[in-house]
């Protein structure tokens, strides 16, 4: 708590002294203090005195300088000091004293002190709520069970070969699933319109990529051929100036191209990373693969299950001051993000407050685990944070490297010891509920096939 000057000592002025006066939030609570004029005046002069063995003043030696001109000159400064070191420490005794655990930073409300003996303040702040695990055992939480066969192993093979699909071209009308080369231009009552013009522009027959009338009147078409029609936009298309309109577009196939899937060969396993081509070390290689990531998704659908369980049975009031603080780091992170995908984020909206929900759930589960670890004694142990680690090297080629850059990371290592007391928290909580088995499909699971 900095301050400046007596009468804004604390940060808020004497006109917020009502709106401070109500609480608000269950969590909210009021401090009222003093602080003696006196010590402060004292303070003040050791500061003063402090400062006059060193300071430099052009024409003076240091620590030569008048005590008058140091004191002119330093004098604000070491009052706003002072006052803030006493307001400090005046209120960190009240709260040792009445043992509050205080969520985030308090609001200093100063009060007129002017001729007074006493600078006198109040302190407003947020407490942590104080939190009574419930009962888990009367609620059921639905495990998603997936077992990897040779059938999710087929289908997974068959994604792989769809990423590496090429296209060659062929002399014949375009079907679905092909892929065709267009230029087209779109025009509205005969003028052309943003967004509707493009040059060797590739599109794939079927796969929804374009709006269904536009997709139908280029099926059948052949390269050379162009041809001129009708489209009506959707009532609902995003953008709004052609929701509902008519336009004509005239569209030139340049060329029709037909997929081609790789063989299952020595060659598509190379692609793979398996240098000697052996299709057999290939699937189980897959296979582990496919299995490490279904085991992964199940985990995270069974860890969200438990939160909301975890939130339902123990209602948890958010410190505000901790949920705009988790809000504004989402809100940079968001940024972050759209920084390291290529775009230029420094004219980017992001407001804090799109993230307030999503703020209050993780203040609510931080809570919450922090209570379920405590008092189940669920924190992390150096085998389990070595497990974690490995799980995470694993894929790399030198695992080793990997774990060591690990542990050399306090942040990295942070991260794994968090991760494993979630999981000590998930484990916790379906060993004490009532928990029921479920098989998953693997589409389901994988979202519309792996």
């Amino acid at each position: 708590m900095q301050t400046n000057q007596e009468n804004s000592a604390v940060g808020v002025s004497d006109n917020n002294a009502a709106a401070l006066g109500a609480a608000v939030s269950a969590l909210e609570r009021r401090l009222d203090m003093s602080v003696s004029m006196a010590d402060i005046d004292q303070d003040v002069q050791q500061r003063l005195k402090h400062l006059a063995r060193t300071v430099r003043m052009a024409g003076f030696r240091p620590g030569k300088v008048p005590f008058k001109m140091v004191e002119q000159q330093y004098g604000p400064q070491a009052r706003s000091e002072a006052i803030s070191a006493a307001v400090d420490k005046v209120f960190g005794d009240k709260v040792r004293e009445q043992k509050l655990r205080i969520a985030g930073q308090p609001r200093i409300e100063a009060k007129d002190s002017n001729g007074k003996a006493q600078i006198e303040f109040s302190a407003v702040f947020e407490v942590y709520p104080e939190i009574k695990l419930g009962d888990v055992s009367g609620h059921e939480i639905v495990r998603p069970v997936l077992t990897v066969t040779d059938a999710e192993l087929d289908q997974t093979i068959e994604v792989l070969r769809k990423q590496r699909t090429t296209y060659v071209e062929v002399a014949r009308p375009g079907v679905s699933g092909d892929r065709m080369v267009i230029d087209f231009i779109g025009r509205r009552d005969g003028e052309k319109f943003p967004g509707g013009e493009g040059t060797d522009f590739a599109m794939h027959l079927g796969d929804g990529q374009m709006l269904p009338d536009f997709d139908a009147a280029i099926n059948g078409m052949s390269a050379g051929e162009t041809k001129t029609f009708d489209l009506t936009f959707p009532a609902e298309y995003q953008a709004k100036d052609l929701a509902g309109q008519t336009v004509q577009f005239e569209v030139t196939v340049k060329r029709v191209e037909q997929p081609q899937l790789p063989e299952l060969d020595a060659e598509f396993a190379q692609a793979l990373g398996i240098t000697d081509g052996d299709l057999a070390r290939m699937r189980d290689e897959v296979r582990e693969n496919l299995e490490r990531e279904v085991t992964k998704r199940l985990q995270v659908r069974i860890k969200n299950q438990v939160m909301d369980t975890l939130l339902a049975v123990n209602p948890v009031t958010a410190p505000k001051s901790l949920v705009e603080s988790e809000s504004r780091q989402m809100a940079e992170a968001a940024l972050r993000d759209l920084e390291s995908r290529g775009m230029s984020a420094r004219n980017v909206p992001v407001e804090p407050s799109w993230f307030t929900e999503q703020a209050t759930r993780r203040v609510s589960l931080g809570l919450l685990l922090s209570e379920v670890v405590k008092e189940n004694q669920l924190f992390a142990k150096p085998e389990q944070v070595r497990a974690v680690i490995d799980d995470f090297a694993v894929t790399y080629e030198d695992p080793a490297e990997v774990v060591r850059w690990y542990y050399s990371q306090p942040q990295r290592m942070s991260e794994a010891e968090a991760l494993v007391v979630e999981n000590n928290v998930v484990e916790w909580v379906l060993a004490n509920a009532k928990v029921i088995d479920k098989p998953i499909a693997f589409d389901e699971l994988m979202g519309n096939g792996a």
